[in-house]
């Protein structure tokens, strides 16, 4: 079905949402609890002949919705994990990767060309490498070279399979000695995600619903996210969602960097400002000085004309504000999409990306 022939759906009217939503993409998002929940069983009921290894450093290889659980987890462990780490969007891999390296290969379907190329290269810098994949031709090369295969059991678009990619990803570092226990954490982030559901459930009308009043806002508007501390890839997370399930342009930058140079953007164009909202991702864990620097921000922008939103974190700890938001946001870009009248699941520019390179060669 072409994009452009969906009929925009009536969000107080959750009956008109299957014929905007032809793959059930809402289904999806509204499954990240249960994601979670099962990816945490899987992975600890493993084992992948990981412990006592020598890891000096630590590469995810990966590319879109395979990639972000990586992004998001180096910020998670970022204040525990004792060795570096890096998410690797390429084909090639870095000069540092070698015997010490622990290297996660990460694509969903398991066929991604830039993230396979890159564990060749790992391993033959002689890196220990763990494969997350649903299965294809990852899966494939870790039974010829009996590597760790995590299998992603779970059927949808990358990007709606974070609850996967993400846990299974925290699986492996505790696994490898990397990181402490985080049951309590991924218990606590389930719970606080489904206490969250209610209040964005498609059968609540606009006017009590925060998700579809943001997407309302949105809607042929620019959102711009701001994100900082643990809260800094989520708003990549954030980004790529409005892209990919809204179909709509959005950027996205991360505080407190944002302060030496977008500040001095906000004048010109001129014509822009009626067109932009920036969503201001809050955390009670942030630094304190952050949270003051979000505040001035709001207040430059809103001199300027930009209106500016906030979305706050729940939980106490990382993982729950990380994935309370992303829930969140999940949400809105859906209801976006259904404002824009697109399918929230099809990815038909990248699927012709796709088409074209593999006819080049």
């Amino acid at each position: 079905m072409s994009q452009s022939t969906l009929r925009r759906a009536n969000l107080d009217d959750p009956a008109s949402y299957g014929a905007a939503d032809p793959g059930d993409m809402l289904s999806r998002v509204r499954e990240l609890p249960e994601q979670c929940e099962n990816a945490w069983a899987s992975i600890t009921s493993m084992d992948l002949r990981l412990s006592g290894g020598d890891y000096r450093n630590l590469v995810v290889l990966g590319m879109g919705g395979s990639a972000i659980g990586g992004d998001l987890a180096r910020t998670l462990v970022a204040g525990e994990c004792s060795i570096p780490m890096l998410v690797n969007r390429d084909y090639d891999v870095p000069a540092f990767v070698d015997q010490h390296t622990l290297a996660i290969a990460s694509s969903y379907s398991g066929n991604t060309e830039e993230t396979l190329a890159a564990l060749e290269c790992a391993r033959a810098k002689g890196a220990s490498i763990v494969t997350l994949a649903t299965g294809g031709k990852l899966a494939e090369r870790a039974r010829e070279l009996d590597l760790p295969w995590v299998p992603i059991k779970y059927e949808s678009q990358p990007r709606a399979a974070l609850g996967h990619s993400l846990i299974l990803l925290i699986g492996v570092l505790c696994q490898a000695g990397l990181v402490s226990d985080k049951s309590r954490d991924v218990a606590e982030a389930v719970e606080v995600m489904q206490n969250l559901q209610a209040e964005l459930a498609p059968e609540l009308a606009v006017a009590r619903n925060a998700a579809k009043k943001l997407a309302v806002e949105l809607q042929g508007r620019l959102p711009v996210v701001y994100g900082a501390g643990y809260l800094s890839q989520v708003a990549r997370r954030v980004k790529g969602q409005f892209n990919e399930n809204s179909k709509n342009w959005s950027f996205y930058e991360i505080l407190p960097e944002l302060n030496h140079n977008a500040v001095l953007g906000y004048q010109y164009p001129a014509e822009l400002t009626e067109r932009v909202v920036v969503i201001l991702l809050r955390s009670q864990l942030n630094h304190p000085r952050t949270a003051r620097r979000f505040d001035v921000t709001q207040e430059v922008l809103e001199r300027q004309g930009v209106r500016c939103r906030s979305v706050e974190s729940r939980g106490e700890s990382p993982l729950a504000a990380m994935l309370s938001v992303i829930h969140f946001c999940d949400h809105v870009s859906y209801y976006l999409a259904l404002l824009n009248g697109v399918d929230p699941t099809t990815v038909d520019a990248i699927s012709y990306l796709k088409r074209r390179l593999a006819e080049m060669g």
